[in-house]
């Protein structure tokens, strides 16, 4: 049993990054079939890392981003937040509800609808990973979203990583959508003993 994400040995830290893959293959078939377009998917970067290393990783504090968190319960306790830029937030907005002025200085209701939509799909498609992989059963509350800076929107998981967490796994992926790319980041926040309990459940415990 593993007692800090400093206790994961190489063999862990591959079924993590299997599930991140498989994830983010989830994500671009579901992102396929909701904009009726191809969405081509490079293979993802998956790292384990402290909260610091992944705000320096992610760019300026200063970059307007869009956040969404889905907090987790269940089988897994944690949280998953997705970091999107204005280019991934305009492709899928504008390919779902028709071209139209986009900003994220003034993001609309309805885009923000459609954002949070999009934030709950793609949170569906790694936890549906893990879950199946496990057969587990994993909860996910209503997607929060927020536009913010960069470091601001960073505090939330900062905070509580202070008491519980310790640290992130982040995925970057880099999606093609009739041929323009696009980039989002996702960090999947899970608690030391619901992971460990993962990993004891896939048989990678030791």
């Amino acid at each position: 049993m593993i007692k800090s994400y400093d206790d994961l040995n190489p063999v862990q830290l591959d079924v993590l990054r299997e599930i991140g893959n498989i994830g983010s293959g989830n994500a671009a078939t579901a992102l396929s079939q909701l904009l009726g377009r191809c969405v081509d998917m490079q293979v993802p970067k998956v790292q384990l890392m402290d909260i610091g290393d992944a705000i320096n990783t992610l760019g300026s504090p200063d970059k307007l981003v869009v956040g969404i968190l889905v907090r987790l319960s269940g089988d897994l306790d944690g949280m998953i937040m997705f970091l999107l830029e204005e280019a991934f937030a305009k492709t899928i907005v504008t390919g779902l509800t028709g071209n139209h002025p986009f900003t994220l200085y003034e993001l609309s209701p309805e885009d923000a609808s459609v954002l949070s939509e999009i934030g709950n799909i793609m949170g569906g498609s790694y936890i549906n990973a893990i879950a199946d992989l496990s057969s587990t059963v994993i909860d996910m509350s209503v997607p929060m979203l927020t536009v913010d800076m960069l470091g601001a929107i960073m505090t939330v998981p900062a905070t509580e990583l202070s008491e519980a967490y310790e640290k992130v796994l982040m995925i970057s992926e880099q999606f093609l959508i009739d041929s323009i790319e696009i980039q989002s980041d996702m960090l999947l926040i899970p608690t030391v003993a619901s992971l460990s309990n993962i990993l004891k459940i896939l048989g990678a415990d030791s």
